[in-house]
């Protein structure tokens, strides 16, 4: 990703942010399909198990995207409100989803939009999940507070994000070749060159999407911060990592790098 530093006021950047999204919407749709090997290797299962569902429960999937999770929740027994501002993606998502119909809901919602998300429901919600998608979003405030009003008492909310350490416009793969003692080693490693400023960059979230895309990289302590200062406490973090027998694709894939969390997933509680 190359950093550029962008001066637009907040709703043009908004309305930027929406348009590429629509321009990519069909072919991340057919890139995601039923999930990559990020979505089942590390984010699934990790969600899972700290959103602990329970048949019956409802829950908001905020930027659902093509529906993926919006239809396993679904499998698992859970009544689904899914939402996202992309109405290509939302079409999709309903046409993938016609074995759900009586289990998920598809609503077109602006996840920036604080009025937008209430209009959902106040404790409407067991559980709120925000899947990759937070890094996305020029604001996130309006989320984390709609949020808190939309859970029900001690209710939940998950997210997951690219790692805000080891996966962001700051970090350069690496790999090193090394004569060890007579064996040639090769070793990968991540070099950062910063993490701590906010700091907005477009790039490729999926190799051959039409046109690259907003990244907004925020450290971890002013996400969680936001989420304190909304009434919520974390109890719950995750830091997945691909495994010995998963391969990637290409070198620099992120399989390759086993060991280095790329991604990011915690859940939030009400404190009161």
């Amino acid at each position: 990703m190359e950093s550029e530093h962008y001066q637009l006021d907040p709703e043009r950047l908004k309305n930027e942010v929406q348009a590429i999204w629509e321009q990519n919407a069909d072919f991340w749709d057919e890139a995601m399909g039923e999930g990559n090997q990020f979505q089942r290797v590390l984010i699934q299962p990790a969600v899972e198990r700290l959103l602990a569902l329970q048949p019956g429960e409802v829950v908001l999937d905020v930027a659902c995207g093509n529906g993926l999770f919006a239809r396993r929740m679904a499998q698992l027994g859970a009544f689904v409100v899914a939402c996202d501002f992309s109405q290509t993606l939302l079409d999709r998502a309903r046409e993938r989803s016609s074995e759900y119909a009586a289990r998920i809901e598809y609503e077109l919602i602006d996840a920036t939009s604080r009025e937008q998300l209430l209009s959902l429901g106040k404790q409407r919600f067991d559980a709120v999940y925000c899947g990759m998608a937070i890094q996305d979003m020029p604001e996130i405030t309006p989320l984390f507070s709609a949020a808190a009003e939309l859970i029900k008492p001690r209710g939940r909310f998950i997210f997951s994000i690219p790692h805000p350490a080891f996966n962001n416009s700051y970090i350069r793969k690496c790999i090193e070749e090394e004569d060890r003692q007579g064996e040639m080693i090769v070793q990968r490693s991540i070099r950062i060159t910063g993490y701590i400023l906010p700091r907005t960059d477009r790039g490729i979230g999926i190799i051959g999407q039409p046109v690259s895309q907003y990244y907004f990289h925020r450290p971890i302590s002013l996400i969680y911060n936001t989420a304190f200062k909304n009434g919520f406490i974390l109890d719950g973090i995750e830091e997945p990592v691909f495994r010995p027998e998963d391969e990637g694709s290409r070198p620099f894939s992120w399989a390759n790098y086993q060991g280095i969390p790329p991604v990011l997933v915690s859940r939030l509680r009400r404190s009161q």
